[in-house]
């Protein structure tokens, strides 16, 4: 059985074929590995190259080669919360404590390896593509592309600022303004390979916030927030509310306490991009999990 990721397409009027490819975002790297690394372009079911001329209505088929599962990455069993699944895409909810790769302090039980083990039993000839990585300690909505290619279409999206995603966070104290943009550049810590910060050599990072509820949990003044990010830093969320002085509930890394959830108290609500073969815009929701619901009541 041919299990290889496979686009079709008709086009509608008379075009090069290596125009009509990079239309479907096929880069110069993809046709090279298509080209010697067990790929294959047909139209009209003959195999044909780049120059080829198409004309109105010829069916273009494109075969990429099978991926290697990345060094590193062992497929394992566990519990994935699909939330939608198509050729291309894999929406995951992802639960807390679960790193989205391995690292040298969790070797196993990643989502990646999950994600790599599910592959593997649905004959799925791909490694994982993680678009947006969640901190281990983060839940809520993640998107895998299921292919090389896949992937590299919605990282254009990304630099293009075409994914939106929005989370729901418990912080400390009574956040004053109902709703504000935090724009303040993040940047490493000194002599630290995992801490940031804001400072003003750091890279731009820009988060809107909302206050949904402010309350009193155990004596403790604590605000329920709706955040979105329109860049990609690493801890943007939780830099930027330490920043302005409200660390996240859990968040002992920078400055939150763990005596009422021992986790930052973030998670992914909602996910919007466009698809990378139709362009349909898509957009999933989730609900907060148990622990942060508990501190709500």
């Amino acid at each position: 059985m041919d299990n290889r990721y496979t686009i079709t397409f008709t086009v509608k009027e008379p075009v090069l074929l290596r125009s009509a490819l990079q239309g479907y975002g096929i880069s110069k790297k993809a046709l090279t590995a298509i080209k010697f690394h067990g790929g294959e372009i047909t139209v009209n079911g003959q195999e044909q190259n780049v120059r080829y001329r198409l004309e109105a209505n010829d069916t273009v088929v494109v075969k990429f080669p099978r991926e290697e599962l990345s060094e590193g990455l062992v497929p394992q069993q566990g519990d994935l919360d699909i939330i939608y699944e198509d050729n291309e895409l894999l929406i995951l909810n992802k639960a807390p404590y679960q790193s989205t790769i391995p690292s040298h302090v969790h070797l196993e039980g990643s989502t990646a390896a999950i994600v790599a083990g599910y592959f593997k039993a649905k004959n799925i000839p791909s490694t994982v593509h993680v678009v947006n990585r969640l901190d281990r300690d983060t839940s809520g909505l993640m998107c895998v592309a299921k292919h090389r290619h896949i992937h590299h279409i919605m990282s254009a999206q990304q630099q293009a600022h075409e994914i939106f995603r929005e989370y729901e966070a418990i912080v400390h104290g009574h956040v004053t303004e109902d709703e504000a943009s935090i724009i303040a550049p993040i940047g490493r810590v000194e002599n630290s390979i995992i801490e940031r910060m804001v400072r003003e050599d750091g890279q731009h990072a820009h988060t809107d916030y909302r206050v949904l509820h402010r309350f009193v949990h155990e004596g403790e003044p604590m605000t329920h927030v709706r955040l979105r990010l329109h860049t990609g830093r690493t801890h943007q969320i939780r830099v930027h509310m330490k920043h302005i002085g409200h660390p996240l509930v859990g968040d002992d890394l920078y400055g939150g306490k763990r005596d009422a959830i021992p986790r930052q108290a973030l998670h992914c609500v909602c996910l919007h991009l466009k698809h990378p073969l139709t362009k349909q815009s898509l957009e999933w929701h989730t609900t907060l999990p148990a622990d942060m619901q508990s501190l709500l009541v």
